[in-house]
């Protein structure tokens, strides 16, 4: 996908719904379209650099460990999105972190932790119950 499609859809999206919207990893799409924030891959550009550019807005950090956790945290990020939790089908061949290591980056850290990763409406109270704030899904939603 393009930049242009990608801020043509973004900016259908946020016409369209009345939440909050987080774009995934483009801070300058989140600056041309008035997005809410950005959800940055743990390879991406730093929470410090994205706060940086966005100023107030929310910058949240994709993490697969405890240490990357508090190193997002530390660099002033919102929340995290931990997983993934369980296997995912968007995620095929990635190893899944499993519950217990939801909650060890949940109770590490004093920001918000989604889980991601596998949920399914049968797990939401199962990541609740281990200390994430909320969830991320893609396959439960198409």
């Amino acid at each position: 996908m393009t930049t242009a499609d990608f801020e043509k859809e973004a900016r259908a999206l946020l016409a369209a719904v009345s939440v909050p919207v987080v774009l995934s990893s483009r801070c300058d799409v989140v600056l041309a379209c008035g997005a809410a924030g950005v959800n940055l891959p743990e390879l991406d550009i730093s929470v410090a650099e994205a706060r940086s550019l966005l100023d107030d807005r929310l910058v949240g950090k994709s993490v697969h460990s405890i240490q990357s956790a508090l190193k997002a945290e530390a660099e002033d990020a919102d929340y995290v999105i931990f997983g993934p939790v369980w296997e995912s089908a968007s995620h095929p061949g990635v190893a899944p972190k499993g519950i217990s290591a939801l909650e060890a980056v949940a109770r590490s850290v004093g920001i918000a932790v989604l889980a991601i990763g596998g949920v399914t409406e049968n797990r939401i109270e199962l990541c609740l119950a281990a200390g994430a704030d909320g969830y991320a899904a893609i396959g439960m939603f198409k």
